[in-house]
């Protein structure tokens, strides 16, 4: 399915008015997950600025031991501090990458802002090297802005 016809279920999605925020992520996630191809494990990390770490939320994919991430540790800890929107072509050739599954190739990270403040983001693994184009960051930032309308 394409970002294009992807959009409006996003929105359906966040509309509903009869689900939680969270069976919304989840559902969000189980979309992106079944519906584009080399999205493998496809989740929600939120921000605690006082603790000043990631915690994870509704995801979809393989289990992860990596239910509360640092600040500045690995691709999603490094998105919390620089606020921007992080694409890993080969997780291999990352320094500051915690490997979650060595069937993982590249990541995709895109922050969440709401009123101005990156509360979390949305964290994309693939088992396909480089498959994330600027595409899939413009439809991962509608994702986000979609989401952020929830807070």
């Amino acid at each position: 399915m394409t970002f294009e016809a992807l959009k409006p279920k996003v929105t359906e999605i966040t509309a509903n008015t009869s689900i939680s925020k969270d069976e919304k992520l989840m559902k969000i996630c189980e979309l992106l997950e079944a519906n584009v191809d080399y999205y493998t494990w496809v989740g929600f990390y939120f921000a605690n600025h006082e603790t000043k770490t990631l915690h994870l939320g509704p995801y979809v994919g393989a289990p992860t031991d990596h239910t509360v991430i640092p600040f500045g540790k690995g691709i999603c800890g490094q998105v919390a501090v620089s606020n921007e929107n992080f694409v890993v072509p080969d997780v291999q050739a990352q320094d500051n990458y915690i490997a979650c599954s060595f069937t993982v190739k590249s990541e995709i990270v895109v922050p969440l802002f709401v009123n101005g403040e990156n509360i979390g983001q949305i964290d994309i693994d693939s088992n396909v090297l480089d498959p994330f184009t600027e595409a899939d960051e413009r439809f991962l930032e509608f994702v986000t802005a979609e989401i952020a309308k929830l807070y």
